[in-house]
């Protein structure tokens, strides 16, 4: 009378799988290693640019999205169009505008101190910009004063925060002696320097002279080149349509609208491709771990027949064999998964903190991560260890 089977329990089913990996441990270790660098690469992928997306969402919830910006083009001479000097408050009009302000490109040059040729150009712009000019892009200053009445008019300038690190002032001192940038022959005070300005890119590479003090000591001709605008969210697209016409009338095809905040969407979606590129690098490795799994899986097989044979003679089913095997071939591919979910955790918090963003994993990533493991390691055990329950109990002894 044959006796029945045992049925095992989950708990053996672990104990039989655990078997190989205890016995040959480094084995175990390099078998899992790739299938831990494309679960680490495939967390680290998903956690970056999801915390990258929360970073954006935070900072244009913060700045806002309701900011417009036109600027005039060049013609085919190369010449500005003539923007009157009141195109801000002519835009202000338009009943949706909540804040306007305006900037003009000088076309001087600054320089770090006289010593330096005037021919050398440092690649900044110096701007004459209002002093009502921060409150609408959305920035601020970050050590010193912005331009004010009091100094406006006369020889001082704000440095954005890329050209203060050109010009290596990146700081001021109340106590201090106030450092001075050359514009043109003459000496101009620094007063301030911004932080940096998401929304308006172009303000952190210039160097910005109050209004009056351009046309004073810059000869500039008093035409705006560049309007900002802060409208209601829901009448942007109507501003929109109409900030051409109303800032400059006489030829409103010179003027280009955009809406800064889309500029940063667009990188942000320039990012996620470059991500879907690490993402294929991480199915790559998952494959080669995958690979690797199959090729200890099947070794294994072969040299442990004369467990098998033995389990079987002592009435171990083909089941259970199966089983052992598949069950041994997904903790290794789990043990990998889980310590790629941890790696890749940690490398996301790590590069997360250095850009002081949020640390953001989605669910779906550790978790897929797993269960990405789990399958790669079922179907890498499943033709070992069916090959292995097909091993008869005289047919695995008499070859082991």
């Amino acid at each position: 009378m044959t006796r029945p089977a045992v049925r095992l329990g989950p708990g053996d089913i672990v104990l039989l799988g655990l078997l190989g990996p205890r016995t040959r441990p480094l084995r175990a270790v390099l078998s899992s290693l790739g299938i831990s660098i494309g679960i680490a690469t495939m967390i680290v992928v998903i956690g970056i640019s999801a915390s990258g997306q929360q970073a954006l969402h935070d900072q244009l919830s913060a700045l806002g999205t309701n900011l417009l910006r036109a600027e005039s083009q060049v013609d085919q001479n190369q010449k500005l169009p003539p923007v009157p000097a009141v195109a801000a408050k002519m835009t202000a009009q338009i009943p949706p505008v909540r804040m306007t302000s305006q900037v003009a490109n000088t076309h001087a040059q600054v320089r770090r101190s006289e010593a330096i040729p005037a021919t050398e150009n440092s690649g900044l712009t110096v701007l004459a910009a209002e002093n009502d000019l921060l409150p609408v892009i959305g920035a601020h200053v970050a050590s010193g004063t912005f331009l004010t009445p009091a100094n406006a008019a006369f020889p001082t300038v704000v440095l954005g925060a890329v050209a203060a690190t050109r010009l290596g002032i990146t700081s001021l001192t109340p106590e201090g002696r106030q450092p001075a940038v050359w514009i043109g022959n003459r000496a101009f005070t620094v007063v301030g320097v911004l932080a940096p300005s998401p929304l308006a890119p172009e303000i952190e590479r210039s160097v910005l002279v109050g209004w009056r003090a351009a046309i004073s000591y810059l000869r500039f001709d008093d035409h705006p080149t560049v309007v900002y605008v802060r409208a209601d969210e829901a009448q942007l697209d109507a501003v929109r349509s109409v900030l051409a016409q109303t800032m400059f009338p006489p030829n409103p095809g010179k003027i280009v609208g955009s809406r800064p905040s889309d500029a940063l969407k667009a990188k942000q979606i320039s990012d996620s491709t470059f991500s879907g590129l690490l993402l294929g690098l991480a199915a790559v490795a998952l494959l080669v771990g995958a690979v690797g799994v199959a090729n200890i899986m099947i070794i294994s097989v072969l040299e442990r027949r004369s467990e098998i044979g033995l389990r079987r003679a002592l009435g171990a089913t083909k089941g259970q064999i199966r089983t052992q095997f598949l069950s041994e071939a997904i903790l290794l591919a789990l043990t990998g998964g889980a310590v790629g979910v941890a790696a890749g955790a940690l490398a996301t918090l790590i590069y997360a903190n250095t850009k002081h963003w949020e640390v953001v994993i989605p669910t779906q990533a550790w978790a897929g991560g797993f269960a990405a493991a789990t399958a790669i390691g079922a179907i890498a055990g499943l033709l070992p260890a069916i090959r292995a329950a097909r091993l008869s109990p005289t047919q695995a002894l008499r070859t082991a």
